[in-house]
């Protein structure tokens, strides 16, 4: 579990196109994380 103010760890996933993207790369901008099950998709 991360603290306030805690740096995330690197970690890379697939965009909406399927293209690789790495946390790191956002280094400095607002991220905001959406999650939702499988069940609730089309994949």
């Amino acid at each position: 579990m991360l603290e306030v103010g805690e740096a995330a760890p690197d970690f890379t996933v697939q965009d909406q196109n399927g293209q690789e993207l790495r946390l790191s790369e956002l280094r400095g901008k607002k991220v905001l994380l959406w999650f939702y099950p499988k069940a609730g998709t089309r994949g």
